[in-house]
């Protein structure tokens, strides 16, 4: 399975519309939030769902702000991050998949692309698709059982 995830792109969905076409046949999309408007409207053009979790840009959204799925047979924890306060490091949050036995952590909020395992864990953030970001970037994370991979994607 193969799944793109954006994150932060605070009303520029013509660029995340970009790294959709960047990235090629995708199974699923995951938008992380600061743009969770631009997530439905994404949602309406390719008509399919998209898994959405809002960030702290997106104060009136009803989705929640966590989700725990499966896919491709293997446990994910997605957030935006600032809940588990990401910028000053990934403790919380590795302590947070440790208690849902998640093997991949989706998450945004620094605007720093990274995929990079921790004791086990794959955490993936897609970086940023803001305007005028320097390095505007998505992810592609590919899962297999009991096995995952991620490759950041430079969207221009």
């Amino acid at each position: 399975m193969r799944m793109l995830v954006l994150s932060d792109s605070h009303g520029n969905y013509p660029l995340a519309l970009k790294a959709i076409e960047k990235a090629g046949r995708v199974d699923r999309i995951v938008h992380l939030g600061d743009g969770i408007e631009d997530a439905r409207i994404i949602e309406e053009i390719v008509g399919f769902p998209i898994i959405k979790v809002p960030g702290n840009c997106d104060l009136s959204a009803p989705e929640p702000r966590e989700l725990l799925t499966v896919s491709g047979g293997v446990r994910i924890l997605a957030t935006h991050g600032d809940a588990y306060h990401v910028k000053s490091g990934l403790t919380a949050l590795h302590r947070r998949a440790v208690s849902q036995e998640a093997r991949v952590v989706l998450y945004g909020h620094t605007h720093i692309a990274l995929a990079e395992e921790m004791e086990g864990i794959l955490f993936v953030n897609p970086g940023c698709l803001r305007y005028r970001w320097p390095d505007p970037s998505c992810a592609v994370v590919t899962l297999r059982p009991g096995k995952a991979s991620a490759l950041i994607l430079p969207v221009e």
